[in-house]
């Protein structure tokens, strides 16, 4: 009798996933640098009396559309907008948070009581060309005061980015000024633009001459190489300001002579949103090559109108995380690495309860422990020697030994890992706030 053998086909092996295509992981130690700087900011925020705000990834594409402008790059070409199939909304993954934390105001009537000082930290989102500095998925730190109309706030907010240049060591950061002026005199300085470039229409490539007629103004910021010398001898901006216009921007550059923060004037800054007015500013390295622009804002005080608010001014502006973090690593300026106070060395897994116990009240006095846990489930705890090798990778400054003799006693050894001396003292379980003194001694 012949059996029937049925023969099983492997089964295929899952196909890797990874991450889209511009969209990082920030993995180990990487992500401590983040941490690093963020903490440098939230200090710096409070010291500015700056409060955190955070708003959703996701809006109405329309909030965009209206805030940024239809026809700026980023509306154009980079935005993640999708239909939501549930209800039909059209949405729209945040390209920048401006716009988001200015509905936010509108919706909640924040301004109600006077005006608000706000930062904020997290992702956002263009359909870009991946390129270093430049991410599909991207993070900024930005800062909004609205609210408030005088020139004293524009220059507080470049001050505040300023002095965080200053604390992370950061060298050689220029800021450059302009001023877009009022909406009336944009309106006088658009018609000199078309009129200019439209004398030199056969030199203007595709983008200069879509863009002509709906917002000439961004020609001015075009990156093509055989288009500068006309942005070069295009009317300027500044020369059509009004008395109220300019003594504005003067208010503001008089505050920046007297804090001893210097800055030139950029007659082609425009920024890459239409909400913009009056003072515009970035700050500028030259170590990142074309992505240079680290930090940029200014002020914009008809978008809360243009989005449904009671009209009020504003200004702020935006870093870009990933571009000031390689700035910090191109200029040396390394953060420290953390690493725990100690690593708990268990020879025997059976005194579990007591290890995890003591390291609780440790961690509660403010220790940093790290313990050391059992690759798996039946391979026991490790060797000493093994364990120790693990104390030493963290970076610990001591390691806990819970051996049985100590534990007898009510104790454990503490052996010094860094100095060079190797020292080894016992301490009383009962008397962790000793212990604790001695972890954090040497910070």
């Amino acid at each position: 009798m012949t059996e029937n053998i049925e023969k099983k086909t492997p089964a295929a092996k899952p196909e890797k996933l990874v991450a889209v295509k511009g969209m990082n992981d920030i993995l180990p130690p990487e992500s401590a640098r983040w941490e690093w700087l963020e903490g440098k900011v939230r200090s710096l925020m409070e010291r500015y009396a700056y409060r955190n705000i955070r708003t959703p990834i996701v809006e109405p594409t329309a909030l965009f559309v209206r805030g940024l402008g239809e026809v700026t790059d980023i509306v154009e070409k980079e935005m993640y907008s999708f239909e939501d199939k549930l209800n039909g909304e059209h949405l729209t993954l945040r390209p920048e948070a401006t716009a988001g934390v200015v509905r936010a105001v509108v919706e909640h009537a924040l301004l109600y009581d006077g005006g608000k000082r706000l930062y904020y930290m997290g992702p956002m989102f263009r359909h870009e060309r991946p390129q270093r500095g430049r991410y599909r998925q991207f993070h900024q730190i930005g800062a909004e005061a609205l609210g408030f109309a005088g020139p004293e706030v524009d220059a507080e907010l470049i001050l505040l980015a300023h002095a965080l240049w200053q604390e992370l060591g950061l060298r050689d950061v220029r800021l450059e000024l302009n001023s877009l002026g009022q909406p009336e005199e944009r309106k006088a300085h658009r018609s000199a633009l078309i009129a200019h470039f439209e004398q030199h229409l056969e030199q203007l490539d595709e983008d200069a001459r879509r863009r002509l007629h709906s917002n000439p103004l961004r020609i001015l910021d075009t990156k093509n190489p055989a288009m500068q010398p006309i942005v070069e001898a295009a009317p300027r901006l500044l020369d059509f300001l009004g008395a109220a216009s300019r003594a504005h921007f003067e208010r503001v550059t008089a505050i920046l002579d007297a804090s001893g923060v210097a800055w030139r004037i950029n007659p082609r800054l425009v920024r890459g949103m239409d909400y913009y007015n009056l003072t515009v500013f970035e700050f500028i390295t030259d170590q990142l090559g074309a992505q240079g622009t680290i930090c940029g804002g200014g002020r914009y005080d008809y978008l809360i109108e243009q989005i449904g608010g009671k009209p009020a001014p504003a200004v702020g502006w935006a870093l870009g995380v990933e571009r000031v973090l390689e700035l910090v690593k191109e200029q040396g300026e390394a953060p420290p690495a953390p690493v725990p106070d100690a690593y708990a060395i268990v020879p025997d897994a059976a005194a579990l309860p007591t290890v995890m116990a003591t390291l609780q009240g440790l961690r509660a006095l403010g220790v940093r422990v790290q313990m050391h846990a059992a690759p798996s489930a039946d391979a026991g705890m490790g060797s000493m020697k093994s364990q120790f090798k693990k104390a030493d990778t963290s970076g610990a400054r001591f390691a806990l030994v819970f051996g049985a003799d100590e534990l007898a006693r009510g104790a454990l050894t503490c052996k010094a890992l860094r100095d060079g001396s190797g020292a080894q003292t016992e301490h009383a379980l009962a008397d962790l706030p000793a212990l604790a003194a001695t972890l954090q001694s040497q910070r």
